[in-house]
């Protein structure tokens, strides 16, 4: 529930945006002439691969535009936290945001969820493929109707799995307390193979782990490094069996109110910085996988294929199970985006 003063400081922020919007003049070429600023939030720290994309986006936007735009870009929840963000964006206070796809599902928008299915995608061509497809551009399209205007999916990566103990097999997963991001998706995932997932704040996984509040957690292996959580996992299985990304998203009425100009320039700069984010997100997680290697305190097991097929069993018949919550439809869509067929593995 939002605390009366987190409400309080987004209607101010609010009244702000609403009187800095009265004074840009409607009229298209009078409008261009002023100074368009937009406000970019974002939760996390500025040299990880989303805070670099939007520091991409705010320097070849404000190039492409010659300066006719200015971004603002305020990382670490400088502007608006975790829970607040959303809201502001949908009442006008900022422009944009770069939020986890697993935000949209408590927005309504539980195709989204989609996203957080065990093995959905099998590398990066076909996740591309299913985000820069119909089924991702639908996906987007409906964040509309809530005042959002999706721009562009930006990668954060694949999961690995860890424990204190070694994950060669679903069956070792049994039993064992896993955190997780708040999903139903997720808790479903980690029951279909006998295990007990956890929801903990991400803030709260080091010392959770290093205390044996629970025995293991899932994330890229880019977030293992930068918050240590290698230092209290003694092994880490490289199963690549879900994906954590982002939607790089705008309020709708700005973005429809902006000239057709300024509005061409801006979506190049999404184009781009879209790139660049995808890109470095890779590579920042093939050298924090490295990074863990040396470190000596984790033990990095990259499963064979015949393992990763054991693992692909375990877990995709829970797709089935949550054609309900997503969309039979879906499902399915993606699936013939990427060619997988659940009844052939």
């Amino acid at each position: 529930m939002k605390t009366q003063s987190g409400t309080s400081r987004i209607r101010r922020l609010v009244l702000g945006s609403a009187i800095a919007a009265a004074l840009l003049p409607l009229a298209g070429g009078s409008f261009a002439a002023e100074l368009i600023v937009i406000k970019f939030s974002h939760v996390v720290a500025a040299d990880t691969p989303k805070g670099k994309g939007a520091e991409k986006f705010r320097e070849l936007a404000e190039k492409y535009s010659a300066g006719a735009v200015k971004v603002e870009v305020y990382p670490n929840s400088t502007l608006y936290k975790d829970k607040e963000e959303m809201e502001a964006l949908q009442l006008g206070s900022v422009q944009m945001l770069a939020p986890s796809l697993s935000k949209f599902g408590p927005l309504g928008v539980r195709e989204f969820e989609l996203f957080d299915l065990p093995y959905i995608v099998d590398s990066y061509d076909d996740l591309h493929k299913l985000t820069s497809g119909p089924v991702g551009q639908q996906l987007l399209a409906r964040l509309e109707p809530r005042g959002i205007k999706g721009l562009a999916y930006w990668d954060n990566g694949f999961k690995v799995m860890s424990a204190n103990a070694p994950i060669r097999t679903p069956e070792d997963l049994k039993g064992k307390k896993m955190r997780i991001q708040s999903s139903k998706v997720l808790e479903e995932q980690f029951r279909e193979v006998k295990a007990l997932p956890q929801v903990l704040a991400f803030s709260e996984v080091y010392q959770a782990l290093q205390t044996g509040v629970v025995d293991g957690t899932e994330n890229t292996i880019s977030n293992y490094y930068t918050q240590k959580v290698h230092e209290v996992q003694k092994h880490i299985t490289v199963s690549d069996h879900g994906y954590i990304g982002y939607a790089l998203i705008t309020n709708r009425k700005f973005w429809d109110g902006l000239p057709a100009n300024v509005r061409s320039q801006l979506e190049r700069a999404v184009k781009e910085s879209s790139e660049y984010a995808n890109r470095i997100a890779k590579e920042e997680n093939d050298a924090a996988l490295e990074a863990v290697r040396k470190s000596g305190k984790s033990e990095i097991y990259m499963p064979t294929e015949a393992e990763r097929l054991a693992f692909k069993k375990a877990f995709v018949p829970m797709h089935r199970k949550m054609e309900a919550r997503i969309g039979a439809e879906t499902i399915q869509a993606v699936y013939r985006e990427t060619g997988f067929d659940p009844d052939r593995m």
